[in-house]
Formats: C-alpha cells, sequence, structure tokens
C-alpha cells in the first residue's frame, strides 16, 4: 500500500480552520470518522476526481449521490453556462421553473403540485410545517438514524453527519422544538401501528426515507411501507418520503416506483439538481394549496428556482427520460460489484456486510448477515471501517468518509472501474485481519 503525499491539501485544510469552523462547510467532510484530515478537490471528470496533490480517485460518493451523470457532463454544464450569460438569479418567477415543475410531476404520480427550495433541509422543514398546518395537529414521527436535514426538530437520532460523530441531537437545540418528535424504529411496524393509533389526534404526519442511506443503505423489510402506508391512510397521517437521495436514483420514479406507493408529500433534491443547489417538496393538490400565498402555511426563499439550478435539473432530468438504458446500466453495474465484493468477503472470511438498492451501496464492517435497522448500525466496527477507508483511498478509491453514509455509482463509472475496485477491496481486506 503507498502512503499518499498530501501537503497541499494539509495546507489547504491548516489554512480553512483558521476561517471556516473545523476547517469544512459540512461536518461529515472532516474526515474525523475516518482518522484522517480531508482532501481539497480541485476536479471532477466522469467517474473521477482529483485532489490539490494531483491523485486520481474513482470517486463513490459524487457530491453525495447528486451526480449521477458523473462529474462535469457537457450536456448538462453547456447550457448552464448559456443561462449565466442572462442572468444567475432574479427574485421573481422564470418560464423555466414551470418545465421543471411539469416533469416533476409527470416523473411522480404522487405530486400534483410542487415548489422549489435551494435545500433539502429547507423542503423537509416545510414539508412538516405544512403537515401541520393542513392537519391543525402537532406531533411527527420520524424513524432512528433516518437523517432529514439540520432543522431543529428533526435533529433527533439522525443519521448522516449526526451518527458519525455520535451526536443523538445538537446541542443548541431546545427541547421545546423536539417534545413533538417521536422517534421510532425503522422497520418495525408494529411499533409504528402501535403508535400512530394512539397517538393519530395529535399526530400530523410520518416522515421517512423509504430506503434509509444516512446511515448507510438499508432496506425495508417484506411490506413495511406499504404497511405504513395503509395505517397512515387509515389514520388521517400525512406520510412524506424523503426521497432526496432515492429520488430518480433508485428509478426515474424514485423509491415510491419501486414498492408502488403513493405518498402524500415527497421531498427531492439531490440528482434533481444535477450538481447545483436545489430541492423542492410536493404531492396532493388540496395539502400544497395551503402553502402561501394561496393558503396560511408560510414558506419562502430568495434563490429557490434560481435559473441557474433549474436549467441543470431540466437537462439532467430529460437525459434520464431520454436514455431508458441508464437504470439499467446502473443495475449492471452494481451487480457486478455486488458480486465481486461478495466473493471476495466470502474468500476473506472477512465481517463484512453489504447492502445495495441499484446504484447505491454500503459496506457494513458488522458481524451480521444483515442490517435492518439504527441498531445494527451502531453496533459496526468503525475503527476496522477508518483503517478500510484508508487503504481504499491509498489505492485511488474514494468512498465516502463514513461507515454511516451511502456510496454511489455513476454512468460514467466502467467495467474496468468496478474492476479496479475489486482489487483494491480485495487487498485492503487481505491486509486486515
Amino acid at each position: 500500500m503507498k502512503n499518499l503525499t498530501v501537503k497541499k491539501s494539509k495546507a489547504c485544510f491548516d489554512m480553512a480552520k483558521k476561517f471556516i469552523p473545523g476547517g469544512v462547510n459540512s461536518p461529515v467532510r472532516a474526515f474525523k470518522a475516518v482518522g484522517m484530515d480531508p482532501l481539497f478537490i480541485e476536479k471532477g471528470s466522469g467517474a473521477y476526481i482529483y485532489d490539490a496533490d494531483g491523485h486520481r480517485y474513482i470517486d463513490y460518493v459524487l457530491s453525495w449521490g447528486a451526480l449521477i451523470l458523473g462529474h462535469a457532463d457537457p450536456r448538462v454544464i453547456k447550457p448552464v453556462a448559456g443561462i449565466l450569460k442572462k442572468g444567475t438569479s432574479f427574485g421573481a418567477p422564470t418560464k423555466k421553473e414551470i418545465t421543471l415543475a411539469r416533469l416533476i410531476t409527470e416523473l411522480y404520480p404522487s405530486i400534483e403540485k410542487v415548489r422549489l427550495t435551494s435545500s433539502g433541509t429547507e423542503a423537509a422543514m416545510s414539508a412538516i410545517r405544512l403537515s401541520r398546518g393542513y392537519t391543525g395537529k402537532q406531533k411527527i414521527i420520524k424513524f432512528e438514524g433516518c437523517y432529514h436535514g439540520a432543522s431543529d426538530s428533526l435533529l433527533v437520532k439522525a443519521g448522516s453527519g449526526a451518527a458519525t460523530f455520535g451526536v443523538p441531537s445538537s446541542s443548541g437545540v431546545n427541547q421545546s422544538f423536539t417534545q413533538d418528535t417521536i422517534i421510532l424504529p425503522f422497520n418495525n411496524i408494529d411499533k409504528v401501528e402501535e403508535v400512530i393509533k394512539r397517538e393519530k389526534n395529535n399526530l400530523a404526519c410520518v416522515i421517512v426515507e423509504p430506503i434509509p442511506a444516512n446511515m448507510g443503505v438499508i432496506l425495508p423489510k417484506d411490506d413495511f411501507l406499504k404497511k405504513l402506508s395503509k395505517v397512515t391512510r387509515e389514520n388521517k397521517v400525512i406520510l412524506i418520503f424523503d426521497e432526496v437521495i432515492t429520488g430518480f436514483r433508485v428509478a426515474l420514479g424514485g423509491a415510491q416506483e419501486i414498492f408502488s406507493i403513493r405518498p402524500d408529500l415527497t421531498i427531492l433534491g439531490k440528482i434533481l439538481g444535477g450538481g447545483f443547489p436545489i430541492a423542492a417538496f410536493g404531492g396532493k393538490r388540496e395539502i400544497m394549496d395551503f402553502l402561501s400565498p394561496d393558503g396560511p402555511v408560510y414558506q419562502a426563499g430568495t434563490l429557490s428556482g434560481n435559473p441557474v439550478a433549474v436549467e441543470a435539473g431540466i437537462n439532467t432530468l430529460k437525459i434520464l427520460i431520454r436514455n431508458n438504458k441508464i437504470y439499467e446500466r446502473l443495475e449492471a453495474l452494481g451487480m457486478s460489484l455486488e458480486s465481486g465484493l461478495k466473493r471476495i468477503i466470502r474468500q476473506t472470511a472477512f465481517q463484512v456486510a453489504l447492502q445495495r438498492q441499484g446504484s447505491l451501496f454500503t459496506l457494513f464492517f458488522t458481524d451480521r448477515e444483515e442490517v435492518a435497522d439504527y441498531d445494527g448500525v451502531s453496533r459496526c466496527d468503525l475503527r476496522k471501517f477508518a483503517r478500510f477507508f484508508q487503504k481504499m483511498l491509498s489505492r485511488g478509491i474514494y468512498l465516502a468518509p463514513s461507515q454511516f453514509e451511502a456510496n454511489f455509482i455513476s454512468i460514467k463509472h466502467s467495467s474496468a472501474d468496478i474492476k479496479k475496485t475489486l482489487s483494491a477491496v480485495e487487498r485492503s481486506l487481505n491486509g486486515d485481519r
């Protein structure tokens, strides 16, 4: 295993810490969970990223799943360059916003109207506010390890960066903000049904990642999601699918297409912006019409639906729509990686569980054959994961720098990239017994 020379990244990080808290603008980027200083990235192209010291890596982070077409796809970048010449933001409506909204409603039958925002956190926060305003009820249910952004009422037993740092809830969040948030274990439908039936008169909504990916990829068991849909519908509780990660990723119509479920509200992001900051929430017409200016629930954003992000999103979605082979290719690459990883795990007798859905995957360093909830995730060996991450990085493979995150494949990844990745995994695991 070669040692990486990252003097320029180290210098950048030392300088960043003088001006930016922790030297990063989002906690998981700090690499603390893997015992390293972060790499500073200079550029990306296709399936690869290049750090400040000139090293190239096969990228399985892809801006945390946003870049399904890979880095700097000219079919997205060129139209955006044209939009930039006309202006970046107007704080007023543009025709392209209608185009993007129409595309979303065509791809997601559960969404009759949609409101654009600038981030997934904003969309999730707004969807919950809308649920409370529409139902007149206050309590919400979320699931352990599911991450729905960094708003106060949702930052309780959250995944993503919060899980990485072992923070079940953030300092600075008043208890009053979380007292109406009920936390339940994912995949335990009996507990969910019990609580919903008990709290239905006070319960505004249930928010869930249909395929949790912010504590690593967790697959829903049996008919968990269908039963969740049924019990919320029967008890007049709004069901919110947070598809910021799974939307346009596991299928063009997201997880709700795979599981044939129509939630009341849906949150979208990541791929929706083609690498630019944009998100959205949408759903049934009668619920969405409660939003201001037509209804009493206030939500606003200066840069919501800005022309640059909207243009990138439109072109990304049109590429996905026109080429129906993209998802077949992503599944083939995912299957190739999965079969190779499982072969290596069997041969090395290493305690690792692989979980995958399409182009999403996580390697859990655990003695369990399956990880089904936050409790299972929390029992993973974080030291072994950190060593594995460091070894993979030294071999040119850039994975998510936390056991509690998903990894992603783009259409720019090749069979050769998968082969190189498997070779790196085999050498990394064989050297760590």
